[in-house]
């Protein structure tokens, strides 16, 4: 068992090297040549890498032998109750819960200047917990995910009229920053122990995917009711273009990570310890599981914590301040299109570093018996997140309003969904929450606020609504990917 454990780790470790080696080599480049760096923040950064690379090797070890099984175990639990509201009320707990514990939502509400913390995270969380219960009930009752979408979108697009200016990109970022890593493996989990629990393998293989999407959903309405009920003051004037603080010796640079070491444990226990108790109760009162498999569980659990504690610590102690200090010079430029192009070059290969996207693939893959490959997911995730990041781009130098772009991108991925084969449209709608992850949150969210700080933009409208552009662009190019292999298989049959 310890042999096949150490197997497994080795070949995470591989794929998370993999994955955060060319946005390393990428970072390190410029720092060498067009974007100078102090040599002790390049040093922070490489550190935050090696950090990185070891916490998603755990991370995505601990959600397949821990998180993935409990949200089976939780998710067959509550659809064999039969019992509608009885899954309407566990997926309100449940999406509460596991949604406090989101790491891409504490970075997220820690930037968002203006909204105090705690508010920003309550209300985000309430969100999910109402659209997992909904998720729930859809597959349940089978609703068509489609007219689900369709009815709800139109729903955030009337009510954006009606939403301060300010609140509007902050609403639709925490859309897709809570979508994460702890949330899409416990969420992704539960919708297949639902599904699993109903007959029909049709239905099974349709309704495993989709409530990532609709989850997030919610924490878009709930910002935006907050936005109409509280107004912040002076939000973008607390706003700073960052300024690196230097380093002195070997000693200080340590002293800097075992500080956010110490924070990050502390945090992540807490954010953890709900949905382990949660879990534990109901194993106490209704799940009968070995005693062997809970040590396993267990065992997962460590390695979850020690995965998310050191993917925290790197990202937002060596990347987040690397990512604005590339903004800044990058909008510094004589050239515009060098921070376009920059950016888009950093959404491409920064995807494959999101710790939640390779449990997506992998769940993708199984789930559709290898029709869909982790190498097609993977290329339309990072070809959506390089647009993406692109047009946030130009939205910094320009001031381009987010609704402009948003608007347009919902309606022509919802059209989409009526053309393509159900299964693509689930995926791709879970995929984008997915693809904005911490990470995203921790780098690409501060390449834009130093761009938009350095430009002397309006950092609220300007750089918010990179996290809502990165969860919209997949949705576009994994149904096209869809709709290029229904033709193919059209023309196939036609021979």
């Amino acid at each position: 068992m310890k042999s096949r454990i150490n197997r497994r780790f080795a070949r995470k470790l591989s794929e998370a090297f993999r994955a955060i080696l060319p946005v390393t080599l990428i970072v390190i480049v410029l720092a060498f040549t067009y974007v100078p760096m102090p040599l002790d923040m390049v040093i922070k950064f490489a550190v935050g890498a090696v950090c990185l690379m070891l916490g998603m090797a755990l991370f995505t070890l601990g959600a397949d032998v821990a998180m993935t099984p409990m949200g089976h175990l939780l998710g067959s639990f509550i659809a064999r109750k039969n019992k509608l509201w009885f899954l309407a009320l566990m997926g309100v707990v449940l999406g509460f819960i596991i949604t406090v514990t989101e790491p891409g939502l504490q970075v997220l509400a820690e930037l968002a200047a203006g909204i105090p913390t705690m508010t920003l995270v309550i209300t985000v969380a309430a969100g999910v917990g109402v659209f997992l219960a909904i998720a729930f009930l859809r597959e349940i009752l089978h609703v068509s995910f489609r007219y689900i979408l369709l009815f709800f979108y139109f729903c955030l697009f009337v009510f954006a009229f009606f939403v301060p200016a300010s609140f509007l990109p902050i609403a639709f970022d925490s859309g897709g920053a809570t979508t994460g890593s702890m949330t899409v493996p416990f969420i992704m989990a539960l919708g297949v122990g639902v599904a699993f629990s109903q007959k029909g393998s049709s239905s099974q293989k349709d309704d495993s995917f989709g409530l990532v999407a609709i989850c997030s959903i919610g924490p878009i309405l709930a910002v935006m009711i907050l936005g109409m009920l509280y107004t912040p003051d002076g939000a973008a004037a607390e706003y700073a273009v960052y300024v690196p603080a230097g380093v002195r010796d070997t000693a200080s640079l340590w002293a800097e990570y075992a500080d956010a070491l110490l924070l990050y444990m502390g945090e992540t226990l807490i954010l953890l310890a709900p949905i382990v108790i949660f879990f534990l109760i109901i194993r106490m009162a209704a799940l009968k599981i070995s005693k062997q498999a809970m040590i396993r569980i267990f065992k997962g659990l460590l390695y979850t914590f020690a995965g998310l504690v050191l993917f925290l610590t790197g990202a937002n102690v060596g990347f987040l301040p690397a990512g604005s200090v590339i903004g800044q010079s990058l909008a510094g430029a004589d050239y515009s299109w060098i921070l376009v192009a920059g950016g888009m070059v950093f959404g491409y290969f920064i995807i494959s570093a999101e710790p939640a996207v390779s449990v997506l693939n992998k769940q993708v893959h199984d789930i559709t018996k290898g029709v869909i490959s982790q190498r097609a997911m993977k290329l339309s995730l990072s070809i959506g997140v390089a647009l993406a990041v692109g047009i946030s781009m130009i939205r910094a130098l320009t001031g381009l309003t987010v609704m402009w772009v948003l608007l347009p991108g919902y309606i022509l991925s919802v059209g989409l969904s009526f053309v393509v084969p159900k299964i693509f449209t689930s995926i791709a709608f879970d995929a984008g929450g997915v693809a904005s992850g911490p990470l995203s949150s921790a780098f690409l969210l501060p390449l834009a606020i130093g761009a938009s700080g350095a430009l002397g933009g309006d950092i609220v409208t300007d750089a918010f609504g990179l996290i809502a552009m990165v969860a919209m662009t997949p949705l576009i190019t994994i149904q096209i990917t869809g709709l290029y292999v229904m033709l193919k298989d059209k023309r196939k049959k036609a021979e």
